[in-house]
């Protein structure tokens, strides 16, 4: 699918949820409501008509009188809050507080405020959004409000639409049926006392400081480097940076945000160089991408990055944790919708950014230099993708070294010189919205600079006889250290990833998966235990072991008398549906040890699916065609 198809059924996908957020609770508590008290009033009229009917003190003309009258007075209902003085049944308890038609009047108000609070909040995240369009200040104010707005919003929902939920679990049961069930009031009560907390306590979540795998470089350990900067800072018209980090991440950036590398917050004008990108760039080519960087400190770019970024990644953590409970994942999809649609304006700007750093370097220093880098760091970044990519799909575990730099430097050029680099390229030519770098050609077509795409491996091909990376006395430590740490944690990952792919054949893929998945027990009261592990889960009472294999669903039911029931599914179905199995919990021993199996059983319960989707397409993967060769 395309990526802007993806991109357009996602935000159709979040808008609707986030209708249903605002609109659905409040709208069918306002639809009952009038159906009810519409009801209530006939019931009412007719239990005041059968009362004069049967009142001996009339005479018959009065009665019908009265009964007249009765026809063309106001509905019962209107007594609700009417003034005193009105005429009508204002003198009468047919609304005294608290009684029945009371209630629903009060809720019908307060499901006809919310769907205009509803709509007041639509209305504004649309306002917001449009102009975080109009200029970089702009998007400043925009999501500044926004933010308190919509966390308000979160919060309001959260007691005011659980408030509807719990007022509805009765009334609509004991309405139609005439009954009610206080196990489901009160497990609805918990959910939305359980939501209220957590939307409220994780506005006060702190965001930890932005990270980056480097090694501060100091003005004795590159000299002629720091030199060079100083020269181009003043070309482009800024001050130098305060720092300069060295990794080996695939990009060159500036930051003026605190900014955390090793054991120290560096905090002011930050350069970010990749080593192994200065390495394949000459010394002309590394000055267009410094000139690129140095003019978005001019532009006040990192500045504004700077004080936008917190609040971004703030908004973006509560609203993950929004998502990631299923009482408040409602909400998430509000921060949601706000959220895509000024990222929409984010990303444009920051395209616009781009060019005009793009054109500021090619004057400072040429539009070939600058057109030959992008070209470089285009291959070396997606070789280095295919590589990784490669490595991570590797179906066995790794060793302690993995070499990705040696694998990249040994084949770059040859793949830039590939039908697939070419294929690659002109596929990201066309512009994502949420893309915050234009397309090369867009870029190249931007400075001034014009190469033919089929010339592109004989650029990458030239190798600096001398680069900046030669200028770092500090370089090859620097890059052995992280590169180290880089493939440990990379090593670590991969092996997670096969824990939670392997069907074990062996001890050593055994030992892989229980490694990550190791056999979990949970004690039961009355001496009683259940174990989850990733071959399925032993039952308490002797029961058989059931294999995930046999496991469709599981739900949890909390009994009145008998504690915590488990209900499996299974995948054999019979004449009323999925044979089932029973499972009486009861109480655990551990606090919190109920809400712990439920993860643990889900967990492993994910992990088994995605292990047999990722075996079945494995055995497609290795089927090979039949017939004559």
């Amino acid at each position: 699918m395309h990526a802007s198809s993806k991109l357009q059924r996602r935000l159709a996908k979040v808008f609707t949820y986030a209708l249903l957020t605002l609109f659905l609770v409040p709208g069918l508590a306002f639809v009952f409501v009038q159906h009810a008290m519409g009801k209530m009033n006939v019931e009412i009229l007719q239990s005041v008509a059968r009362n004069i009917e049967k009142d001996n003190s009339l005479s018959p003309a009065e009665k019908q009188e009265v009964l007249l009258e009765l026809k063309e007075a106001p509905l019962p209902s209107s007594a609700c809050g009417a003034p005193p003085s009105q005429e009508g049944w204002t003198d009468t308890d047919v609304c005294k507080p608290y009684s029945e038609l009371w209630q629903f009047h009060v809720m019908g108000q307060a499901a006809q405020w919310t769907l205009a609070g509803g709509l007041a909040v639509l209305l504004a995240i649309l306002g917001l959004g449009a102009a975080a369009f109009v200029n970089r200040r702009m998007q400043y104010m925009s999501f500044v409000v926004g933010w308190r707005l919509l966390v308000a919003t979160c919060v309001a929902a959260i007691f005011i639409q659980g408030a509807m939920l719990v007022w509805l679990s009765f009334w609509v049961s004991a309405f139609f049926l005439n009954q009610y069930w206080p196990q489901l009031i009160a497990v609805i009560g918990v959910a939305v006392g359980g939501g209220a907390i957590y939307v409220t306590s994780k506005i006060f979540r702190r965001v930890p400081e932005s990270e980056v795998a480097g090694e501060l470089l100091q003005p004795d350990d590159a000299p002629a480097l720091w030199k060079r900067i100083e020269v181009l800072a003043k070309k482009v018209g800024t001050a130098p940076p305060e720092h300069m980090v060295a990794g080996i991440d695939t990009q060159f950036f500036v930051t003026q945000a605190p900014l955390v590398v090793g054991d120290n917050t560096l905090k002011g004008r930050i350069l970010f160089v990749s080593i192994p990108l200065l390495r394949i760039l000459d010394m002309t080519e590394a000055d267009g991408v410094l000139a690129h960087e140095l003019a978005h400190l001019r532009g006040g770019d990192s500045e504004n990055s700077a004080a936008l970024g917190p609040k971004l990644a703030h908004y973006d953590l509560y609203a993950q944790m929004m998502y990631e409970s299923e009482t408040t994942r409602p909400v998430y999809y509000v921060l949601a919708l706000y959220r895509m649609i000024v990222e929409f304006a984010f990303q444009r700007e920051r395209r616009e950014r781009e060019f005009i750093a793009d054109r500021v370097a090619a004057q400072t220093v040429s539009a070939k230099a600058i057109g030959h880098s992008l070209i470089k760091i285009v291959a070396y970044d997606a070789y280095r993708t295919q590589i990784e990519q490669q490595l991570f799909e590797y179906k066995q575990k790794h060793g302690k070294h993995l070499g990705i730099a040696q694998f990249v430097a040994a084949g770059l050029h040859d793949y830039a010189r590939s039908e697939s680099f070419l294929t690659q390229i002109q596929e990201n030519q066309a512009p994502h919205p949420y893309d915050s770098h234009p397309p090369l050609n867009e870029r190249m077509q931007n400075v001034g600079c014009q190469v033919a795409e089929t010339e592109y491996g004989e650029i990458v091909a030239q190798t600096p006889a001398h680069s900046w990376a030669d200028e770092i006395v500090t370089a090859a430590d620097i890059e052995q250290r992280l590169w180290q740490i880089y493939e440990q944690e990379f090593s670590e990952a991969h092996e997670q990833y096969l824990a939670s792919r392997y069907r074990p054949d062996n001890a050593e893929e055994e030992a892989i998966v229980r490694k990550y998945f190791p056999p979990l027990n949970f004690e039961l009261k009355g001496n009683r235990r259940i174990e989850v592990n990733h071959v399925g889960l032993v039952l308490p009472d002797d029961n058989p072991q059931i294999p995930w294999e046999r496991v469709h669903q599981i739900h949890f039911e909390e009994k009145t008398l008998g504690g915590e029931h488990m209900l499996i599914s299974h995948p054999e179905k019979k004449a009323l549906g999925h044979a089932k199995t029973q499972v009486k919990l009861g109480k655990f021993k551990k606090p919190g040890g109920s809400e712990e199996f439920h993860q643990a059983v889900s967990r492993y319960w994910q992990r088994h699916q995605a292990m047999c989707a990722y075996q079945a397409k494995n055995a497609d993967e290795d089927k090979t065609p039949t017939g004559e060769e």
